[in-house]
């Protein structure tokens, strides 16, 4: 009974590490995608542009409706620094 119990128990880690090998590689996939709009943000964040949109927005001039949390600078800097973490860990775990 001990074998079997122990052949149970070994096919549920399998199972639960194999799925959760699938969800990070699929998850690290879309985050390799979206580096080039990383880089976009971390360009935008404190342009010239980006405090000429800030201040429309403040001035009334964008439309009500408009999605705007990019004009927030904690939103944008929040998501990238929480990337760079991100990177760091996923380097640290490749060495």
């Amino acid at each position: 009974m001990e074998r079997i119990e122990r052949i149970r128990q070994m096919e549920a880690c399998l199972d639960q590490t194999s799925l959760a090998v699938k969800e990070l590689s699929a998850a690290l996939d879309k985050y390799e995608e979206a580096r080039e709009a990383i880089m976009t943000l971390d360009k935008y964040l404190g342009s010239r542009q980006w405090k000429q949109d800030c201040k429309a927005d403040e001035e009334g001039k964008l439309p009500k409706d408009l999605k705007r949390g990019v004009l927030s600078e904690d939103g944008i800097w929040n998501v990238l620094e929480e990337s760079r973490r991100l990177d760091e860990t996923i380097k640290g775990n490749a060495q």
